[in-house]
């Protein structure tokens, strides 16, 4: 009997490793990202407001009010972010 159990001691040892690791190993993903298409158009509002304000020409009088309106919308999704915390 004491025979057998050394027998099977090393294979029972891997088996509680691997569960001990993998345990570990499970947890350590960052959680995913709860808005990730908000936050692109932030970003992206960003871009085209930056755009506007290098632009040779202003857009047939429209780049002051296109320009005023990115500002709105990025105010608008960044307080729609820190509502949904």
């Amino acid at each position: 009997m004491n025979r057998q159990m050394w027998r099977f001691a090393p294979w029972v040892a891997l088996m509680v490793l691997g569960v001990a690791g993998t345990a570990r190993l499970a947890n350590t993903a960052p959680p995913p990202e709860r808005h990730p298409h908000i936050r692109a158009a932030i970003a992206e509002l960003r871009e085209a407001n930056e755009e506007l304000r290098t632009a040779a020409h202003d857009f047939c009088g429209h780049r002051k009010e296109a320009m005023e309106r990115c500002d709105q919308a990025q105010h608008q999704l960044q307080l729609a972010l820190d509502c949904a915390r």
